[in-house]
């Protein structure tokens, strides 16, 4: 009995001990937020650096990540890198290591040449305008080893076009006339492409982007005027080319290509609004005080600040009438005389003063 008690007592503490686990490998997750955007011929990678291993733990070394391209729909490994994003300078603490996340990027180029070797297992772009380059990245722990490839992204191959070489800027009452020339592709077969232009205008001091509007591609000479800007004010405008891809029924593809160089422009007012016309002047007088009404049709420039009135007598230069501005298109001179002719003529004040020229002529007599 006293053995048989000795013995299970010896089983029950081996099977408490249990098998020792094994050491973790220390693997980072693979990422699963990899993004791709296409400009030109850059391509822009970004994804989150894993701050857990496979084994939920925090990741203590990360050593570098492989960039991996190809042109097959599917990358079943990474293969030879295009190349070796360096790791994160430090890593996030235990505490916050899923409060805070560490991006990394990586910009890859596909120039003519890699589109053409990227191309080669494929039908050329023009007739497969829908040909894609497919991205991954693969983290490496500091053994070198990794959980595998990230999600996988695939990026238009599409040509794009060239950035105008002359934007050109001017400023007209009409607001900033925008002019280049226009560079379209050769012809493809492909009807779902398009090619437009696409101009933006930022403010002085300002990093923010305004859409100042697009034009489509196909004409030698292209211009844009852009009316939304504020005067007395620094403005900065680029260009770009876009090419788009239309699939029936899915989303438009849209593929940005280079910059042109910034045209700065200073939006300074010196243009002066329309000219009032309609001018008509009208005597009334029996039974009252003798007086002349004035009415003309209404200036609609969006910055009008009121009218002026000049009058004048033959032969005489014409004098303004009224100490400040008028509001409305309407006046009424009561400082007439019985017997004389007098001469009538308006102009259009803007909030920054300027003024326009006088309208024609109108002309009344008093009996």
């Amino acid at each position: 009995m006293v053995l048989a008690a000795g013995a299970l007592l010896w089983l029950t503490g081996c099977a408490s001990i249990g098998a020792p686990l094994p050491p973790s490998l220390e693997l980072p997750k693979a990422p699963t937020d990899l993004r791709a955007v296409r400009k030109g011929d850059k391509v822009t990678l970004t994804w989150s650096v894993p701050a857990l291993t496979t084994d939920r733990q925090k990741v203590r070394y990360v050593g570098k990540t492989h960039v991996c391209r190809g042109p097959e729909s599917v990358l079943t490994a990474c293969g030879t890198p295009v190349a070796d994003a360096d790791p994160p300078a430090n890593l996030p603490e235990k505490d916050d290591a899923k409060k805070k996340k560490l991006t990394a990027s990586y910009v890859d180029s596909i120039s003519p040449e890699v589109q053409r070797l990227q191309m080669a297992a494929k039908d050329n772009l023009r007739s497969n305008p829908f040909a894609t380059i497919t991205y991954a990245v693969e983290v490496l722990n500091r053994d070198g080893r990794s959980a595998g490839l990230s999600n996988q992204v695939h990026v238009p191959l599409v040509q794009t076009q060239p950035a105008p070489a002359d934007l050109a800027a001017r400023l007209t009452a009409q607001g900033a006339v925008l002019t280049w020339t226009g560079k379209s592709l050769p012809s493809t077969d492909a009807q779902p492409v398009h090619f437009r232009y696409r101009v933006f205008r930022r403010a002085e001091g300002q990093q923010k982007q305004t859409l100042v509007g697009e034009v489509e591609a196909g004409a030698d000479t292209l211009s844009l005027t852009d009316q939304s800007f504020e005067w007395e004010k620094n403005y900065y405008y680029h260009a770009d080319s876009v090419t788009i891809l239309s699939q029936a029924g899915k989303p438009d593809i849209t593929i940005e290509g280079d910059d042109t160089p910034e045209v700065k422009v200073f939006a300074h007012d010196v243009f002066p609004p329309a000219v009032p016309a309609g001018l008509q002047a009208v005597f009334s007088g029996p039974g009252q005080s003798p007086f002349i009404d004035l009415i003309w049709a209404p200036v609609t420039d969006s910055d009008l600040a009121g009218y002026n009135v000049y009058r004048r007598e033959k032969g005489e230069a014409a004098v303004k009438m009224n100490a400040e501005l008028v509001k409305t298109p309407a006046y009424r001179d009561v400082q007439v005389a019985a017997g004389k002719k007098y001469f009538y003529a308006v102009s259009a004040v803007d909030v920054r003063g300027n003024e326009s020229a006088q309208s024609e002529e109108a002309s009344e007599s008093v009996p």
